[in-house]
């Protein structure tokens, strides 16, 4: 099993977090949670918070930033229900680049999504060096 600097083992599962999902502003407390109800309801490995953190693109809005623990299967189809249930925008984020380039910023990219629809691409840098949050780099709508 190949590890990334995310991934934690929990008694032989795999758990996994990651800071780069946002909801669309001003539904992130009843989103956040319902997801964490349903995750509950289904004895998913979840658990949602939001972390008082907003991000403001210029094709897609303004997004409250949001962490999560648990199982990333679980976590992606959260969302995306979640999505559907408010009819609202997501960012589905957590995807990385296959390719190692020793950079003083990570990079992190995500989908926009409405719905099942993937409406764009966003991709998030952040400093290695300190504690900093996601900025937006770069957006493009689908």
């Amino acid at each position: 099993m190949q590890l990334d600097s995310c991934t934690i083992l929990e008694k032989d599962r795999e758990v996994t977090d990651a800071e780069s999902f946002g909801i669309e502003k001003g539904y992130g407390d009843q989103a956040v949670k319902w997801m964490n109800d349903e995750a509950k309801k289904m004895d998913w490995k979840f658990e949602a918070r939001l972390y008082n953190y907003e991000i403001t693109t210029k094709n897609f809005g303004v997004f409250e930033m949001y962490s999560w623990i648990g199982d990333p299967k679980a976590a992606r189809d959260l969302v995306i229900k979640a999505s559907k249930r408010f009819k609202i925008k997501v960012i589905e984020g957590g995807y990385k680049s296959k390719q190692f380039i020793l950079k003083l910023e990570k990079n992190e990219y995500g989908m926009v999504r409405k719905g099942d629809r993937v409406i764009g691409r966003i991709e998030f840098s952040s400093s290695r060096l300190t504690e900093s949050k996601w900025v937006v780099k770069l957006e493009e709508r689908k």
